[in-house]
């Protein structure tokens, strides 16, 4: 019903949203945003109002990566380093860890690909480079990607495993051998 007003509306436009973050805030954020999936995926923009913001927007960020030594310039050309994504998410990361200890007095454990983290789902922390739960096990806690199942799960004790881009979650305590 409201898919359908919305088509009425814009002339059967499909809106989507691709970033919670605006896109002024995006020019300078230490994480991976939607203006670095568009300079990499080399995407035109759209010759609208919304497509001349996000040219300036992409020129800015392109001076970011730079400034920060994550791009270069080769005369009127801008060169993005290797896994650019992967170095942003992680340098955001560690930044949003690095003052989430100082607030709970917590260590930080990165979550690592095929190991399984436990914890209560404490909060939910929302970054440039998506959303994410932060499992903390009473002495350290774990940065996991947040996903909508979580919804409803503060609070509670969790487990998630990561594999890759997807995180496989378990709900409650697990039983186990332990000595």
């Amino acid at each position: 019903m409201g898919l359908d007003y919305d088509r009425e509306r814009t002339g059967g436009a499909e809106i989507r949203l691709v970033s919670t973050m605006p896109i002024e805030r995006q020019r300078q954020a230490i994480g991976a945003t939607w203006l670095d999936q568009q300079l990499i995926a080399k995407v035109e923009s759209p010759a609208s109002e919304f497509g001349r913001a996000v040219v300036s927007a992409l020129r800015d960020r392109e001076q970011f990566l730079v400034d920060q030594g994550l791009a270069r310039r080769e005369g009127p050309k801008v060169i993005i380093a290797g896994n650019l994504l992967e170095r942003l998410k992680g340098r955001e990361l560690d930044a949003a860890a690095a003052g989430l200890e100082r607030s709970t007095g917590l260590t930080y454990r990165p979550a690592i690909d095929g190991v399984r983290v436990s914890g209560t789902y404490g909060q939910t922390v929302q970054l440039a480079t998506g959303k994410f739960a932060m499992l903390d096990d009473g002495v350290g806690f774990s940065l996991v990607p947040w996903r909508p199942i979580l919804e409803r799960r503060l609070g509670q004790s969790l487990s998630a495993t990561l594999m890759g881009p997807r995180v496989s979650w378990e709900i409650g305590r697990t039983r186990g051998l332990s000595i």
